[in-house]
């Protein structure tokens, strides 16, 4: 009777242990959403990368302000090649001093005058400030193709979340299946508590990488939101492929096609073109100005002719102030040299922000590459073979854990090298000024 008694107290003490594993990462489980949809329940719309991106160009408080700015030069340009105001001009000559308010005993002078710059200084100044416009816009453009280049990397960011996201659901549904296997596998006395506690364990820890991804997803959303013009708490979600080319272009097909689209060498171009015109302009200092005016004249009273006309032309004598005027040339010339100098500086610059772009965009590939055609099919092929052999008892619960650690590792290590290779395709086309266009491989 004693026996039957003690089989029945460690049957109870067996039982309740079993109630105590029974379910030992309830509280972790509860923090963890049981589908990818619960990820974007909270996101409102889908967003394409074309559509962000015109979103974008139209909405981005940078992109306005350029806008404006190109507004403002060519408001100014009409002013720039205008004749100054007409001058109206009365003049009473020979007014008695005894009668100081008899204008009849004057000679009352009524005149209109009008100055007029040296021949094609008014064109040379349309010029210059039409090149104010041109360089304007250049900045406009330069402003689109930032705004568009850190739209790219944002939206991959965010992409690149919810493939994270999904990967770790995945995960999750991994883990639990470990998580159910080990504890029948303890309920029947096959393998100890142990392994039921690094199940636990493995969970939590999805739970802490949750919160991580999580938070990325917010910031990325936040970033492309206030590039779009939107509350950066906006809603949404990222749809799209990632689509590597086939081939990068040559460097010198890049430099080429940068020195012809890249905005900010177009801007430097065309201030050395501003600087020669003002040059020009500089030189027609020696050119001189005229005023010319003519007018009405009343003479006193008692005169054989009391009404007669006035006509005046005056010029300017530029060649008495040549410290002056050769001094303006002289600044004139430095200041296009200067300009020349940056237009090279930038030219050098630009060339070396291709020459890098292009090694780690082709650096990038090779990953992106390496890790589709090799590390994901091994940890992929890792995985099954541990987890069926933990089901047949030929290897321990760690390896298993090693193995979808490897698995989840390799996974996210390989979409974050198609977003690095996404954003390394976006600094070359920054770089560059324009869209690559290869023939392209979906992912």
């Amino acid at each position: 009777m004693r026996v039957v008694h003690v089989l029945i107290l460690t049957l109870l003490m067996s039982l309740s242990s079993l109630a105590q594993v029974e379910n030992p990462f309830a509280g972790a489980a509860a923090m963890l959403p049981a589908s990818r949809e619960e990820h974007a329940a909270a996101a409102s719309s889908r967003l394409t990368l074309e559509d962000a991106q015109a979103a974008a160009l139209a909405s981005n408080p940078e992109i306005h302000l350029a806008v404006r700015r190109v507004a403002i030069a060519e408001a100014r340009q009409p002013a720039a090649g205008a004749l100054d105001d007409p001058t109206l001009m009365y003049r009473g000559w020979g007014i008695p001093l005894n009668s100081p308010y008899d204008f009849s005993q004057a000679q009352n002078m009524f005149m209109i005058g009008q100055n007029f710059p040296g021949p094609g200084k008014r064109a040379l100044r349309s010029q210059v400030a039409g090149a104010d416009i041109t360089i304007a816009k250049a900045q406009l453009e330069a402003a689109k193709r930032d705004v568009t280049a850190r739209v790219r990397t944002a939206f991959y960011a965010l992409l690149r979340n919810n493939e994270e996201l999904r990967i770790h659901d995945q995960q999750v549904g991994l883990a639990r299946q470990a998580m159910e296997a080990a504890r029948i596998k303890y309920t029947v006395g096959r393998v100890p508590q142990q392994d039921v506690l690094k199940a636990q364990v493995a969970l939590t820890r999805l739970v802490d990488r949750l919160v991580t991804l999580e938070t990325d997803g917010a910031m990325a959303r936040a970033t492309l939101n206030t590039l779009m013009g939107r509350d950066p708490g906006t809603p949404m979600e990222a749809v799209g492929e990632y689509a590597v080319p086939a081939r990068l272009p040559s460097l010198v097909e890049l430099e080429k096609t940068a020195l012809e689209n890249r905005p900010e060498l177009v801007a430097a171009s065309l201030t050395v073109q501003q600087g020669e015109t003002r040059t020009r302009l500089a030189e027609k200092a020696y050119t001189p100005d005229y005023s010319v005016s003519g007018g009405y004249m009343l003479m006193p009273a008692g005169s054989m002719n009391r009404n007669t006309y006035s006509a005046e032309l005056s010029m300017t004598l530029p060649w008495l102030n040549r410290r002056r005027h050769d001094a303006e040339i002289a600044e004139a010339r430095t200041n296009t040299a200067a300009r020349q100098a940056d237009y090279d500086n930038q030219r050098a610059m630009v060339f070396q922000q291709i020459q890098e772009s292009l090694i780690r965009a082709k650096a990038a590939r090779k990953l992106v590459d390496l890790y589709q055609k090799t590390l994901r099919p091994q940890a992929e092929a890792t995985l099954k073979a541990t987890a069926a052999a933990y089901q047949a008892d030929r290897t321990d619960f760690l390896n298993l854990l090693d193995s979808q650690n490897m698995s989840l590792d390799v996974d996210i290590s390989y979409f974050r090298a198609l977003t690095d290779f996404e954003s390394r395709m976006a600094e070359l086309e920054r770089a560059v000024g324009a869209p690559i266009v290869t023939p392209e491989v979906k992912q």
